[in-house]
């Protein structure tokens, strides 16, 4: 039994350890703004926080989180007004949308880390997370208003 709590909810998994997080977040639990992209840990699609640190949760067995804290996308803020997040609404980041929330969730981690980072901090932090549309400016230029409070 893996007993660890998601989005302030105590949660059990009394499965295969060695599933991924990523599908008992999306399959069990419902939680789907955590998205499946490559599962090699290689995209950041699947980007959640554990402890809070942002990790892939495609290549995090079950058996990696007991006891630990997860957050997801539907968890970062209830009402979706994480500085992040109104960032990203107010500079029209997304296109397709699909990798967001990993984006979302790296720089959350990011700017929780270091509140007023670099660009070179920016850029070494995302570089792990894919988008296929090619929006990167849009998603730095929301990470610098998010950190400045904008």
């Amino acid at each position: 039994m893996v007993n660890l709590t998601i989005n302030g909810q105590q949660r059990s998994f009394d499965g295969d350890t060695s599933m991924p997080l990523m599908w008992f977040l999306r399959d069990e639990l419902g939680l789907t703004g955590t998205k499946f992209g490559c599962g090699a840990s290689l995209c950041g699609a699947c980007t959640v926080h554990v402890n809070g640190e942002a990790v892939r949760s495609c290549g995090l067995p079950m058996s990696d989180v007991g006891g630990k804290t997860v957050v997801t996308i539907e968890g970062l803020d209830a009402k979706g007004e994480h500085p992040v997040q109104v960032a990203w609404r107010n500079l029209g980041v997304p296109q397709c949308g699909y990798c967001q929330s990993g984006q979302i969730m790296q720089a959350a981690a990011l700017l929780k880390a270091t509140p007023a980072p670099t660009d070179k901090e920016i850029t070494d932090t995302m570089a792990g997370n894919i988008c296929r549309c090619g929006c990167y400016q849009r998603i730095h230029q929301a990470i610098r208003a998010a950190a400045k409070g904008a």
